[in-house]
């Protein structure tokens, strides 16, 4: 008979930059996007964001343990923006949270979700007055039950 392990969610030390960033990339993997679509520099470039994005939009990652091992991580930052910010912080401040990834063995155990819950303490600890993510077909139950709505945001794949 197996029992029941214990989850545990803590911060993401810089050693554990590859990991996460692996996890990242198994991500996309994941929601079908092609190895051949995928740089091969996907490591490189992903710790070279990690870094720019701690020194500059309060980057952190934390990460699950079960048993001891790393079973899943997410990643989350104040969110840059794609358009010139005109609002002041008090009235909205962005979050960002993504590359929310859980090993496929440990996934349904609500691991994904306080990993996310996690994050969304830590963005509003930083002053963020609202947090954003891209939810997977698989992740948006789990957000939803959080009180993440479906937002107002479009796409046209041309």
């Amino acid at each position: 008979m197996r029992t029941q392990s214990t989850i545990q969610v803590r911060e993401a030390t810089p050693q554990e930059d590859s990991l996460v960033a692996k996890h990242s990339c198994n991500l996309w993997r994941d929601i079908g996007v092609p190895d051949d679509a995928i740089d091969p520099n996907w490591l490189e470039i992903t710790l070279q964001f990690m870094e720019q994005a701690r020194r500059d939009l309060f980057y952190k990652a934390f990460v699950a343990e079960v048993d001891g091992s790393v079973v899943g991580s997410v990643s989350c930052q104040l969110y840059s923006g794609l358009y010139p910010n005109v609002l002041m912080p008090h009235y909205r401040k962005y979050g960002y949270i993504w590359g929310v990834y859980v090993e496929p063995a440990y996934r349904r155990q609500g691991i994904a979700k306080q990993l996310t819950s996690t994050t969304v303490n830590y963005l509003k600890a930083v002053g963020c007055t609202q947090v954003i993510l891209n939810a997977s077909p698989l992740g948006k139950p789990v957000y939803e039950q959080l009180g993440f709505s479906s937002s107002n945001a479009m796409h046209l794949d041309l």
